[in-house]
């Protein structure tokens, strides 16, 4: 199981399937993303400026991301870009003045694999940025519906480059039932659900956790969680199920 941000992954050895690897590097087999597909969409950043994790805004001072993303981070060396679909440039770059991991996040299962950010200084909606949609409570993407995934993260499994610009791709939703037999029951609680290819090719990657999954609809319906690599045969990835941790989120607004 591999985390697919760019800290965590670098940070821990590929073990076994408790070996999480969250997805956070590049879209793999997508397209370039244009001005307003993703008006929410942030890069996570270290002070130094190096992109390790997406996340979605919610409101003027407010970010979405994954929990993995978030543990063992300090809020004063964090910083978020928002409004450019260049991680490096652009856009409003803020800082970061709390962090919030869900308190059921599981290292070693990414059981409710989301955390709350907040910005030291808030970034008003423009022509360029604007507020993720939250799903209706406890609602459940549909088996073979198409979801869309963007990020800044690699492009291939084990890649080491990451894009400058942000890119997209759209993934079917693989049924629970389905994504059980593909990694074991116990692996994809419910606060997970699953996208991708049978025969591989596109998926979210390293770089990208964090980031937003989205619905025809534009709703933000999961954050890029996990997968077994990125974009492997009958390994889709894992998204953590927003509309199951809502509760959390609603009282972090």
């Amino acid at each position: 199981m591999e985390f697919k941000a760019l800290l965590v992954a670098l940070a821990i050895p590929a073990v076994s399937i408790a070996a999480i690897i969250p997805q956070g590097s590049q879209i793999v087999g997508g397209v370039a993303a244009s001005q307003g597909d993703f008006p929410f969409i942030v890069s996570l950043q270290t002070s130094s400026g190096s992109h390790f994790c997406g996340g979605s805004l919610l409101n003027a001072n407010t970010v979405l991301t994954a929990g993995h993303c978030t543990v063992g981070q300090t809020a004063s060396s964090l910083r978020v870009r928002a409004g450019s679909l260049n991680r490096a440039s652009g856009g409003t770059l803020v800082s970061v003045s709390s962090i919030k991991v869900h308190p059921s996040f599981s290292s070693s299962t990414l059981d409710s694999d989301v955390a709350i950010w907040k910005l030291a200084t808030s970034i008003p909606a423009s022509s360029t940025i604007g507020y993720a949609t939250l799903p209706a409570s406890g609602s459940d993407p549909v088996a073979d519906s198409i979801a869309t995934v963007a990020g800044w993260g690699t492009t291939t499994s084990g890649g080491s480059t990451l894009p400058a610009a942000l890119r997209k791709v759209d993934v079917p939703i693989v049924s629970r039932a389905e994504c059980r037999a593909d990694y074991g029951t116990s692996a994809v609680t419910n606060t997970m659900f699953c996208a991708g290819l049978d025969a591989g090719g596109k998926d979210s990657c390293q770089g990208d956790s964090g980031g937003p999954i989205v619905d025809t609809s534009k709703v933000l319906i999961g954050t890029v969680s996990w997968g077994d690599g990125c974009a492997a045969p009958n390994a889709p990835g894992v998204y953590a199920r927003v509309s199951t941790l809502l509760s959390f989120i609603n009282a972090n607004l």
